[in-house]
């Protein structure tokens, strides 16, 4: 039997986010192990809707209420914008959704609460088309974003910069990447045609399928026996720009939860050795479970990449692909908790990891090999202002010239932002040893 509601669920996650626990996709993976029952598309929608608007929702909400709630009241705070979220963005009727927040302050066990909640969705309800209006786009409310990101992607981006902030808060569509090994693209296509799935082929990827609405992956054929995998056309394209040969030995350098391994496994399937490497177990799990559902094969390690001693057998690697941790900002859209959990202090941060990671795996590629530097942001300091770094200490090091149809040219690498054609933000920059 359910012992919580999904509101409940709900505020749980956002509570925790605000404390800094983990990440929405962690979160909500740990509610649905813990209750199976539970609705989580609703409680995703409630989760993600938060977090997508969260900069707007706090500045309506300091216009409703006196004085901040003590620290101890963070769950009567995220109340209140689980409240905002469904009065301002959900079809859930308003006095529905006013009555439901007041009840759950209650189950809380915080009566004092019932009457402030009451009050402020209230007020809300009567001031929603002068609040609208406030807090439309191009005001900072309106982009729903910390200011720290808006004024790095104001310095970053001075054209493109409020397009990128208005494409991060409209929802991704679901892609998926056809194994080839199975099965084309039409093939597949065919057989989500027939299940009363619309879909249409990619732009840039051959292996990418786009659908018209998003289904839950047991909708899809051929997804429990590996036919098909869900991952973003940007994403997709490390294939065909690191392109890894037969009886090649390829390094995925920061591997989980591994969409990328098997990409990589599945456009070559002629003898590659990969050996997939990240620093965290539990989210090798991930790997490990990709690659068994897709009947592939690597050597998986937990180790630093840095630490190149550790795990490094002392033989040169044909190809590596270098996926950098990143602060993400190319993927908001998808993982709107980015806004809440990044600070600015991040990007230097991160900086330095991504500058280490390059300089550690570098003697571990061939003479005459590639390594292929990704990420999904779009701040130059962990792009093209990283690479040109690395290309000024590393003398052995060749910038290779790439093009994709509709990247911007940057002064090392190639980028797409957010939204651009309906793609997530990514960046690449291809290396060669000289």
């Amino acid at each position: 039997m359910k012992t919580k509601s999904d509101r409940l669920l709900a505020l749980d996650i956002l509570q925790s986010l605000m404390k800094g626990n983990g990440t929405l996709s962690s979160q909500l993976s740990n509610t649905a192990t813990q209750f199976p029952e539970a609705n989580l598309p609703l409680i995703q929608e409630y989760t993600y809707g938060v977090c997508r608007w969260l900069h707007r929702l706090e500045i309506i909400l300091a216009r409703l209420i006196d004085k901040p709630l003590r620290k101890k009241d963070l769950d009567i705070h995220c109340l209140l914008l689980l409240g905002l979220y469904q009065l301002y963005y959900m079809r859930t009727p308003d006095h529905a959704a006013i009555n439901e927040t007041v009840a759950m302050s209650r189950r809380l066990g915080k009566d004092w609460s019932s009457k402030l909640v009451n009050a402020v969705l209230r007020n809300a309800q009567r001031k929603q088309e002068s609040f609208d209006a406030e807090t439309a786009t191009p005001s900072m409310a309106g982009y729903s974003h910390p200011d720290w990101m808006i004024k790095a992607m104001q310095v970053d981006w001075p054209d493109h910069w409020e397009d990128i902030l208005i494409k991060n808060n409209i929802h991704a569509p679901m892609t998926l990447r056809v194994n080839k090994r199975c099965l084309d693209r039409e093939l597949y296509l065919a057989q989500l045609a027939k299940a009363g799935i619309t879909a249409k082929q990619g732009r840039l990827s051959t292996t990418s399928i786009i659908l018209e609405n998003p289904v839950d992956v047991g909708q899809l054929p051929g997804f429990s026996e590996g036919q098909i995998s869900v991952q973003d056309e940007t994403s997709q394209l490390v294939v065909d720009l690191l392109a890894p040969g037969p009886d090649s030995r390829c390094l995925d350098a920061c591997s989980a939860p591994g969409g990328k391994t098997c990409a990589l496994l599945e456009s070559q399937p002629d003898n590659m050795e990969l050996l997939a490497l990240d620093n965290n177990e539990s989210r090798l799990e991930r790997v490990r479970e990709n690659l068994s559902r897709l009947q592939l094969h690597a050597t998986i390690i937990c180790a630093n990449a840095q630490d190149t001693a550790s795990w490094w057998d002392g033989k040169p690697f044909d190809s590596i692909l270098l996926d950098a941790p990143c602060t993400g900002t190319g993927v908001i859209r998808r993982h709107p908790d980015i806004k809440l959990l990044r600070q600015a202090d991040d990007v230097s941060r991160l900086a330095a990891i991504q500058q280490q990671l390059l300089r550690s795996l570098w003697p571990c590629l061939k003479t005459g090999g590639r390594m292929l530097y990704s990420t999904c942001s779009i701040l130059k300091a962990e792009n093209s202002l990283q690479i040109r770094a690395f290309l000024a200490s590393a003398h052995d090091a060749k910038l290779v010239d790439i093009t994709l149809p509709g990247a911007i040219s940057c002064t090392a690498g190639l980028q797409f932002l957010p939204g651009q054609n309906n793609l997530d933000g990514f960046y690449y920059a291809l290396l060669e040893k000289v």
